[in-house]
């Protein structure tokens, strides 16, 4: 059996898969509608709010174009903190509609320092939005969202978060930190295939709405409140088999709960990194803020982590993502979210291990316990 363990998609339990085999039904009838409400309902608890939330049919790339073209306007200055790959790709879109993007960038491994978001919010009153990510599974890093959220409300800007990988893995109350919007993806810590984003938009995010400009049609929230408020229905053809894997992984999610899945990330993420270490390897993220969803890997010197990855799937059958951006062919990652436990990461290790040994024999032996 093939261990996927990348950052996304993940794999997804049998009964999810199951639950996609089902015949297709009306989308505008009561029963997806009654399917599609009590998804969203369940989403929102773990999402840990009572803001509107929008189930879109498309990739979590989608969600944060959507959180962008339903908030600002063209020439709004915007404030996009990056700590890798996908901070950034938050900035382009938001770039590509129009906005007058001030990017704040930070050293690859390291989380943004709410300071420093500070200092450039008090020197720069025209900023509207501030766009950040909550868990940057380019170097596997978690920013410290409580932080940076209490700075951005201290001087009344929209908050805007990339939650892709940290939703329905990691604690995110949505309310609590006062996130105007959050997007996931159903491909990762939800056990679902890819196809849906889910946004979650509060009223001053409705507000901001209002005034917005930037050119919108598929990605319209007013179109999907509207919808929504229908009995259940979506402006667009959703992806109704992917709806139907939504409402099976989220039975398997409401059993163990909400603590106990951030509690087990928790776990699997020390055992990866724990683990990781005990083979001589060095992460490339500041531990205090490593990610307990995926995980960054420099590899021994010498070692090509492209060959690394290709002997584990090939030999191993265990599938491992390389680095993005800046990173590429320079690292590798680990994933550890979504249908997880310490038995497929206790095969990772040692697989890996086991591959090092063979790649790099001579390090192995001196660092392979």
């Amino acid at each position: 059996m093939v261990e996927l363990r990348i950052p996304g998609p993940t794999p997804c339990p049998p009964e999810v898969l199951q639950a996609m085999t089902k015949q297709m039904i009306d989308h505008r009838g009561k029963e997806f509608g009654q399917i599609f409400t009590d998804v969203t309902d369940k989403l929102k608890q773990l999402f840990q709010t009572k803001n509107d939330l929008f189930i879109l049919t498309g990739s979590g790339t989608g969600g944060m174009e959507a959180a962008v073209v339903n908030t600002l306007s063209p020439g709004d200055r915007v404030l996009a903190v990056s700590i890798g790959a996908f901070g950034d790709r938050f900035a382009n879109i938001a770039k590509a509609f129009g906005a007058d993007v001030v990017p704040l960038q930070f050293e690859l491994g390291k989380p943004a320092d709410p300071d420093v978001i500070r200092r450039t919010l008090r020197e720069d009153a025209a900023i509207k939005a501030v766009l950040v990510t909550h868990n940057e599974t380019s170097t596997g890093v978690t920013n410290d969202l409580a932080a940076i959220s209490k700075v951005v409300k201290e001087f009344d800007k929209l908050l805007m978060v990339d939650a892709i990988s940290s939703l329905g893995s990691l604690d995110l109350p949505v309310d609590e930190w006062h996130c105007d919007v959050a997007i996931s993806g159903s491909q990762k810590g939800w056990m679902v295939p890819p196809g849906l984003t889910m946004v979650s938009f509060s009223q001053e995010a409705w507000r901001a709405h209002a005034q917005a400009k930037m050119p919108r049609f598929y990605w319209d929230f007013t179109q999907a409140k509207n919808f929504l408020a229908r009995g259940g229905q979506t402006p667009w053809t959703p992806a109704v088999a992917t709806v139907y894997a939504f409402s099976a992984a989220l039975n398997i999610l409401a059993e163990e709960g909400l603590p106990n899945i951030v509690a087990r990330h928790a776990r699997i993420g020390k055992k990866v990194r724990n683990g990781v270490k005990a083979l001589g390897l060095k992460l490339l993220a500041d531990e205090k803020y490593a990610s307990n969803t995926v995980t960054a890997v420099w590899p021994p010197e010498g070692v090509d982590p492209g060959n690394l990855r290709r002997v584990l799937r090939e030999k191993h059958q265990v599938v491992l993502a390389g680095g993005q951006g800046k990173l590429d062919g320079k690292i590798f990652r680990i994933g550890h979210l979504g249908w997880v436990d310490e038995a497929n990461i206790e095969r990772v290790l040692l697989c890996l291990k086991l591959t090092l040994e063979e790649i790099a024999p001579v390090k192995a032996q001196q660092t392979v316990k």
